[in-house]
């Protein structure tokens, strides 16, 4: 039976996992390695059983298809762009969110990038891709946001509060395709103290040092 029969029959009887977590993590490490290189059309099974040493047929075993493969390394290696950050402002930790995403922007965007037409096509690699990338960086930020409301700083019904998860992440996607750079540490806290935080009401940047 070839690889791609063996891919469309039920998981029940086609796959047999003895697959150790670390050569999982192998696995998932190449595979999302290939799409930040290449992208996801140039991903194939072959690619990443070449790169990884193995069979091809262990990972049609396994995940039985690239969409189903791609959809775990994300599950798999899900790891937030955003450490736990509270400095006691809401401006301190905005200024802190965009040095640590900007931080990452160079691994994450071109993750997003080469997912985002194929995720539009399939459910399963949309979910994965938002619960792995955007939506535990969205938390975090609105957890701020919230934050700094109940201080005080900012009204509790704050029009503006609603658009920071969008407008820091949606600058990380936008500056490449409009400007060929990534939203770097420094670009990020720039456009955190004169776009969003006077839209919050949060006053001047900080004095440079």
């Amino acid at each position: 039976m070839s690889p791609q029969d063996t891919a469309h029959e039920p998981a029940h009887t086609s796959r047999r996992s003895k697959i150790t977590p670390e050569r999982a993590q192998e696995f998932y490490t190449a595979v999302l390695d290939i799409l930040r290189e290449s992208g996801y059309e140039a991903l194939t099974m072959e690619g990443v059983a070449a790169r990884t040493r193995c069979g091809k047929s262990t990972l049609y075993r396994q995940w039985g298809s690239k969409p189903e493969l791609v959809t775990a390394a994300l599950h798999g290696t899900r790891s937030a762009m955003l450490p736990h950050i509270d400095t006691g402002t809401l401006a301190g930790d905005l200024r802190e969110a965009a040095r640590a995403i900007g931080a990452g922007s160079g691994r994450d965007i071109p993750l997003m990038h080469a997912l985002g037409h194929a995720a539009l096509q399939s459910p399963e690699l949309m979910c994965a891709l938002r619960e792995s990338l955007i939506l535990p960086e969205t938390a975090t930020i609105e957890a701020m946001v919230r934050r700094g409301a109940e201080r005080g700083e900012i009204p509790a019904d704050s029009p503006a509060a609603e658009f920071v998860p969008v407008q820091l992440l949606g600058v990380l996607r936008a500056r490449p395709l409009l400007e060929g750079k990534y939203a770097d540490e420094t670009y990020l806290i720039r456009f955190v103290e004169h776009t969003v935080l006077p839209a919050l009401g949060l006053g001047a940047p900080a004095p440079r040092s």
